[in-house]
Parts: structure tokens; C-alpha cells; sequence
């Protein structure tokens, strides 16, 4: 019997051992592709994990954190992880839910009544809860600061008091609860609530209560602290076919709820792990958020198919409680993007299989724009092949 016979029965005789090589053939592939298509698209820098079973089983880093100093990308860079933040602010909001301190269905106007103020044309501004905002369908517009022009002017607004001064001169864009509409502001909003309840700056709740926790000990908002800074990565956009330098090292300001986490792979790595679960760590986990919660918020809220910016970028994608569902192949998908300032970056789990990717890129190639051309950009490409890791422990 030749060798190869001899293996193929194996795996034949053993689905087990198939599967794993279903699945060490599609992280090969995956790798290539990363490789391939980082180089083409000039891509300055970029890292890719693999999670499974509460454990990292795959971690590459490709290329430069910073290109003019030469300083290569490694285990110890850290990356801008831009809305994926947002799927922390979630998660502090339901610890206060489940620590008796709100409801999902409350009205956002009780912790933040400043809100009152905002039109909405469509009825009570009072009847927008807090549910609605997870879910990005208050009807809130989508950015927080339309008004930043010049170099001169703060990356994004500096304290609260900036944005309740908008909200004379903001209206409500669609009938609250009738669809899907991305919204940075209605994140903030939450960081507020978060803020108010807890009675410390949002940051530092999120430090206490999920961060440290996990022990992501070399993650933080905004500013990065000095004894980080030589991991800090510098951040690119391609333009005209050139690699352009982003501000270095920029602060999110008041809008830190909605996009302000920096953090390296590994400290990422043990986010995932908590997400995607582990019953031998379990009471740990259900210290920071216990495992019915997670799974109420990736339940379906609302449709979000139309948005090629978000989740899989697909007509079959669906908001949950700040996270992204899909469904391809058997395979239930749960995740969010980020980008910001240059940085891109995905968080993809499928709980079901126990398997989670997180994928980061200092270089944005193409703005991103509401359309399927979106998914065909070459951080989109790479993220979605992703999928493939799953689909392998599928079939």
C-alpha cells in the first residue's frame, strides 16, 4: 500500500483527522493569500491570528510598522482597532444590564437627557432606547464630526460638551426601529450612559471591567503611554497609487467609545478567547460577561444587507447588539470591522466551530465607500477569505 493510499484511508476512516486537514489546507491557502495580496496593494504592515479552542494556532506578521524607520511589524505592534471598540462598549453595556442598573428598552433620554433637544420628525425623541442603539437603527446620521477640514483642527471633538452643543442641530433621519443606519454618534451616546452610571470616565470603567480582566495588559485608549510607544505602528493610505503617512499616534477624544482601542495581537488574541468561550475558563469569563449575555447580543435585530461597509458586507448581513451576523455555508459568522486614520482591522468569529480570526492592517488602500466594490478592496478580499477556516470544519 502506498503512502498516500495509507493516509488517504485515514482520513477516511477518521472524520476527525479530515477535518484537521481540511483545515490546515485552507490556513495554508489563507497565508498565501495574505502574503500575495499585501505585497500588490503595497500594504505597509499587517497581522493575522487564528483562535481555536482558546488557543492562538496561527500568528503571522507581514512587513513594516514603521516604513521610514524600518521597523518591522511583530508580535508586540500595536494597531488602531478603530469600531471594533465598539463591540466593547456592548459589552459594558449589558455588565450594567445584568448588574441590575438598566434596561436594553429604556429610553436613551433617561441617562443622557441632553438628547431631548435632538428633532426628530418621526415622533418622540424620548421613545429611542438604548437597544436601538446597539443595534444601529435609532436613525442617528452616520459620523459623529462632519466639520473636520484642516490639519489644524483635533482629530475628532475633545469633550462632550462639543457634541451637546450639535444637538439643537441635529435631527433624527429615519423612523427609529425601521432599519439599519451606521451610526458613530449613537455610540457615543452609549460611552455616556456607561460614564454616568458607573461614575468614571469610559476608558477607565472599560479598563477595570473587561481589559484587565482578560489581561490585556498592553491595550489602552487613545495617546499611547511612553513605555509602549516604540510598538505604537504608524498608520498609511494609498493615493494615487502612493503610500501617504496618517497622523501618528491620534486621539479619539469623546468619541473613544465609538472607536478608540489600541492593542496588540495577543492581548487581542485573549478577547477573542473570551468571546468565542472556553469551559474550562468559564467562571473567569462570566466575571467580565456571562455566556447567555454574549449570545443575546448576536441575536438578529435588524437587517443591515443593505450596508456594504459592515460585517461580511453582504445583502445577508444582520445587526445584533454591537455585532455583525451572518450566515454562509452552515457556518455562523459573528464579528465587526474597524477603520480609521489609515488602520483597518476585523474581528470574524464563528462560535459554533469555536474558531476566531483577527486580522489588522496599517494601510488603508481605498476609502471606504457603501458599495459592493467594497468587498473588493484588498483588505476586503483577505478578510473574507477567512471564512474559508470555518467552511473547513463544516464539511
Amino acid at each position: 500500500m502506498s503512502r498516500w493510499i495509507a493516509a488517504a484511508f485515514v482520513l477516511i476512516a477518521n472524520p476527525a483527522a479530515a477535518e484537521e486537514s481540511r483545515f490546515d489546507a485552507a490556513l495554508r491557502d489563507f497565508r498565501e493569500l495574505h502574503r500575495s495580496e499585501t505585497g500588490r496593494a503595497k500594504i505597509a504592515g499587517s497581522s493575522f491570528y487564528v483562535v481555536r479552542d482558546g488557543r492562538t494556532v496561527a500568528a503571522d506578521h507581514l512587513g513594516e510598522q514603521d516604513v521610514e524607520a524600518h521597523i518591522p511589524v511583530d508580535a508586540a505592534t500595536i494597531y488602531h482597532w478603530a469600531s471594533i471598540t465598539k463591540t466593547m462598549t456592548g459589552v459594558a453595556i449589558m455588565q450594567l444590564r445584568d448588574r441590575g442598573l438598566l434596561s436594553l428598552d429604556d429610553p436613551i433620554v433617561r441617562y443622557v437627557p441632553e438628547l431631548a433637544a435632538v428633532h426628530n420628525p418621526y415622533g418622540d425623541t424620548g421613545a429611542i432606547t438604548l437597544r436601538q442603539l446597539m443595534s444601529h437603527s435609532a436613525g442617528f446620521r452616520s459620523g459623529t464630526w462632519p466639520w473636520r477640514d484642516h490639519d489644524w483642527q483635533p482629530f475628532e471633538p475633545k469633550s462632550w460638551s462639543q457634541l451637546a452643543a450639535m444637538l439643537s442641530y441635529t435631527q433624527v433621519e429615519f423612523k427609529p426601529g425601521t432599519r439599519f443606519g451606521y451610526s458613530n454618534p449613537g455610540i457615543v451616546y452609549l460611552g455616556q450612559v456607561i460614564e454616568r452610571l458607573s461614575g468614571e470616565d469610559y476608558e477607565v470603567y472599560v479598563d477595570k471591567n473587561i481589559l484587565k480582566p482578560l489581561g490585556m495588559h498592553a491595550s489602552y485608549f487613545d495617546r499611547t503611554p511612553p513605555h509602549l510607544l516604540p510598538h505604537r505602528s504608524h498608520s498609511y493610505y494609498i493615493r494615487d497609487g502612493r503610500r501617504v503617512a496618517a497622523p501618528f499616534d491620534v486621539d479619539t477624544g469623546v468619541t473613544v467609545s465609538n472607536g478608540g482601542l489600541n492593542a496588540p495581537m495577543p492581548d487581542m488574541a485573549k478577547y477573542a478567547a473570551f468571546l468565542l468561550g472556553d469551559p474550562a475558563r468559564q467562571s473567569d469569563y462570566d466575571r467580565v460577561l456571562k455566556r447567555s449575555s454574549l449570545e443575546e447580543m448576536w441575536a438578529p435585530q435588524i437587517a443591515a444587507g443593505e450596508d456594504f461597509t459592515q460585517g461580511r458586507m453582504a445583502k445577508t448581513t444582520q445587526s445584533g447588539l454591537s455585532f455583525f451576523i451572518d450566515r454562509s455555508a452552515g457556518v455562523r459568522f459573528v464579528g465587526h470591522n474597524g477603520d480609521q486614520n489609515g488602520f483597518r482591522a476585523y474581528l470574524s468569529l464563528c462560535p459554533d466551530q469555536r474558531v476566531g480570526s483577527l486580522l489588522a492592517f496599517n494601510t488603508e488602500t481605498r476609502a471606504v465607500r457603501n458599495s459592493p466594490a467594497n468587498r473588493e478592496t484588498a483588505e476586503s478580499r483577505i478578510a473574507l477569505a477567512t471564512d474559508r477556516l470555518c467552511e473547513a470544519l463544516t464539511k
